[in-house]
């Protein structure tokens, strides 16, 4: 239903309504009752002829039936309206005067409950009554439908800002390092082309994207000294440098419902295939999939950017060093779809 018609509540003038009744007296007499109220009336003799009149005009906002009627009687009618068309209040009518049959009613979905004969007066409070809780029920779907809808947009909104944020760090960190200035960018895309060669597509794609640009946003907490010594690394300095992956996951921890997939690739890039990587020191498929993407796409550009302990390699070089730690530090899968996607990978090929 549009929101015009949830905001309002419908009134009597406005509304249609379908009187179901096998009496034609009866069925006059209520539409009578209804138009002086501002209703446009609807019949039918049945519950079967009623359901081709909704059929053919849609959902009303008010039905009023019999309970006893040929074909189908009114508890059947009934349990066919609340299904499909849920909004339509519907009050029953019956010449019994038993509790149970009101009782079996209203636990069926009615509205209300009336006895014949049914006074004007008394039909009207009780329509009034049907109408404005039908209303008050459209108007709190609407704003809770608002309400979520504006959540949402709001939480978006948020991790937007959040990664707005996070990816000037990560540009920031890079700034100051001459050496692997780019290189984040270089690994999103690398990791993406090799994805995409590996059948990833949408949101899981988007997910290795940003993973990628973001895999060494730890590295905010590693001191500059030791980031840019140029000599090996003390057990100390070491250990500083393994604490990059955990710290980048706790940095990106607002991330960690919309996109799972990121926070696995900042924690476990490091790892190995063979159990020597770090920070958990995972295994084989146990690291996740996405990890071992951007973690051949980070070794290849680690090793074709010239760092301060050593020169860069020609990429040629460098992809066949790949498939030589395929198996025991890289995934072999990964590492041939790089090497497929990559300019230089026809080369390799060929010398392999």
């Amino acid at each position: 239903m549009p929101p015009s018609q949830h905001a309002q509540p419908v009134v009597a003038g406005s509304a249609k309504c379908l009187v179901v009744d096998d009496e034609p007296s009866v069925r006059s007499f209520l539409i009578r009752m209804l138009q002086a109220q501002g209703f446009q009336c609807f019949e039918a003799s049945s519950g079967r002829e009623a359901l081709l009149v909704l059929e053919r005009i849609g959902e009303l906002p008010l039905i009023v039936s019999d309970m006893r009627m040929p074909e189908m009687d009114g508890i059947s009618f009934l349990e066919v309206v609340r299904e499909r068309y849920p909004d339509t209040s519907v009050i029953m009518l019956t010449g019994v005067s038993e509790t149970s049959t009101a009782v079996d009613c209203l636990h069926r979905g009615a509205a209300d409950f009336l006895l014949k004969p049914v006074s004007m007066s008394e039909l009207q409070a009780r329509i009034t009554r049907a109408l404005e809780k039908r209303a008050l029920v459209l108007q709190n779907r609407f704003y809770q439908e608002n309400l979520e809808r504006q959540v949402h947009e709001q939480a978006v909104r948020i991790q937007e800002l959040f990664l707005q944020g996070v990816q000037m760090l990560a540009r920031a960190l890079e700034a100051k390092d001459s050496y692997t200035r780019g290189h984040s960018i270089r690994v999103s895309q690398y990791a993406v082309a090799t994805a995409s060669h590996m059948g990833f597509e949408g949101p899981s794609l988007d997910g290795i994207r940003l993973g990628g640009e973001l895999h060494d946003i730890g590295k905010i907490g590693t001191r500059e000294a030791v980031l840019h010594k140029a000599g090996s690394l003390t057990a100390e300095e070491f250990r500083q440098i393994s604490e990059h992956p955990v710290l980048g996951e706790r940095m990106l921890a607002p991330l960690a419902q919309e996109s799972p997939d990121v926070l696995r690739i900042v924690r476990s890039h490091h790892e190995r295939l063979d159990g020597r990587g770090f920070p958990d020191g995972l295994r084989g498929a146990n690291i996740p999939i996405e990890a071992r993407i951007v973690a051949v796409a980070d070794a290849f550009d680690a090793m074709t950017t010239r760092r301060p302990y050593r020169d860069s390699r020609p990429p040629a070089d460098a992809l066949a060093e790949l498939r030589r730690v395929a198996g025991s530090q890289l995934d072999p899968d990964a590492v041939e779809a790089f090497v497929q996607t990559h300019p230089s990978g026809q080369t390799v090929a060929a010398l392999v």
